[in-house]
């Protein structure tokens, strides 16, 4: 999680890391799920945050969080 804490996150979506100076993209969707984990949410309240804003069911709201906390760990960001 160490890594994921210093990422800078900005609306639109633009992720850098100012440690390795990496930046990448994410959707609005990976936003809110990065700034949920950021902030020591668990995956539930994530997905009701992504049901809130968008127009997913919670169960396909939790199977984004999950797909996606596989990436970050790919990506050795969590």
């Amino acid at each position: 999680m160490a890594t994921l804490a210093r990422l800078a996150i900005n609306e639109e979506g633009f992720v850098f890391d100012p440690t390795t100076g990496d930046s990448f993209g994410v959707s609005a969707t990976g936003v809110i799920i990065l700034k949920g984990i950021r902030d020591g949410l668990d995956d539930k309240k994530i997905a009701q945050r992504l049901a809130d804003e968008f127009i997913v069911t919670l169960d396909d709201a939790g199977r984004d969080v999950a797909d996606f906390r596989v990436q970050l760990k790919t990506l050795a960001l969590i």
